[in-house]
């Protein structure tokens, strides 16, 4: 079977659009390579983005489907892959172009933490943690920013940065 003669704007269309791809040993495995991008991620082409808000954006796709796996007693949290910095109960994540990724929340002692992360040096281990308060419903972080995503609040589109 022969490729399908493509015009040369499908090709350019093709070229920009973000590419993703998982193999699992479960073929019904649910990975964030393979769910649907949210069109906030696939409207405008990958290479107008800077490297934070790339980041940015597929790291919210990663943690949302973490934490469709997780049960009502725990939430997510994340560790620096190959560093003793700890774990972190993510409450939080932003990004400061071109190329800071920013994460905000716990430790498990309940202190507050920050993690500000270079795009070249992002290596995050996502983790299920026992809930904070037990009565309490779990938070899912990675719904509430796949949200904000979907309202186009990315990319120069929040608040004025002070002094700039």
């Amino acid at each position: 079977m022969t490729d399908p003669i493509r015009t040369s704007a499908e090709a350019m269309e093709d070229a920009a659009l973000p590419r993703a791809h998982a193999v699992h040993t479960d073929p019904h495995a649910s990975c964030a390579e393979t769910e649907p991008m949210p069109a906030a991620m696939t409207g405008k082409p990958q290479k107008a983005k800077s490297p934070a808000e790339w980041a940015y954006q597929r790291m919210i796709l990663y943690i949302r489907n973490f934490e469709k796996g997780l049960d009502n007693d725990h939430e997510v949290a994340m560790a620096l892959a190959g560093d003793a910095t700890g774990v972190m109960r993510i409450e939080g994540m932003g990004y400061f172009d071109p190329d800071i990724v920013t994460f905000y929340g716990r430790d498990p002692t309940g202190a507050r933490t920050q993690l500000i992360q270079h795009v070249s040096r992002l290596s995050v281990l996502l983790r299920a943690m026992p809930k904070a308060r037990q009565e309490a419903e779990p938070e899912r972080i990675g719904f509430r920013l796949a949200a904000d995503l979907e309202e186009g609040t990315t990319a120069g589109e929040g608040p004025p940065i002070p002094g700039a």
